[in-house]
């Protein structure tokens, strides 16, 4: 797969939701795996913002998960879109489609939850409408085995991955725009080394 192309992107937020970030029963290491996910996919919302990368957002019953991470919300660009999904894929949920379709962008970048089930089938599905797809692995959340079971069921579908630190160094691609956008403040701190 070429390099990513910011003007062809658009980063698409999956079930971001507390329901979904946290539970009673998760292990320690769920709990770190979740919390690092999170502050990656916010990173990312983030760096599109600063960019002028469009942001689709989707949530998975909001009353019962919970609206989207406070975290990620807030860093969201203006009139970013952030749609009620009611199929697991958003392919099959033509607001949410349309919104994806209505940015004019042919790369969608995936974070969010749950990597084996919406982020998975979401992917999937636009990879299968023609769109180029990624799912940025560390920014990408299940609990336990899931999230492994989730990149190797992308992997067979065709479907590219890459980390939050590539995203963001292949969104800038020149010394000049790193220097430029990480350094002018405007960007939380970032949650792995630059």
């Amino acid at each position: 797969m070429p390099l990513l192309d910011r003007d062809d992107c658009v980063l698409v937020v999956v079930d971001a939701q507390p329901g979904f970030f946290r539970k009673d029963w998760f292990t320690a290491a769920e709990v770190a795996a979740a919390a690092s996910a999170l502050d990656r996919a916010a990173w990312l919302v983030a760096v599109a913002a600063r960019l002028g990368i469009p942001v689709v957002v989707t949530e998975e019953e909001p009353e019962r998960n919970g609206a989207t991470e406070p975290l990620i919300g807030e860093r969201l660009p203006a009139g970013a879109p952030v749609l009620r999904k009611e199929t697991f894929g958003l392919a099959a949920s033509p607001e949410v489609l349309a919104a994806v379709r209505d940015t004019d962008r042919g790369t969608a970048i995936f974070v969010g939850c749950e990597t084996d089930v919406c982020v998975a089938q979401s992917a999937v599905g636009l990879h299968e409408q023609g769109l180029t797809c990624v799912v940025v692995e560390d920014a990408a959340f299940s609990p336990g085995e899931m999230h492994a079971r989730g990149l190797d069921r992308l992997a067979s579908a065709g479907v590219a991955r890459n980390h939050a630190k590539g995203v963001t160094y292949e969104w800038l691609r020149t010394v000049q725009d790193a220097h430029e956008v990480l350094g002018d403040g405007s960007l939380p701190a970032a949650p792995f080394r630059l």
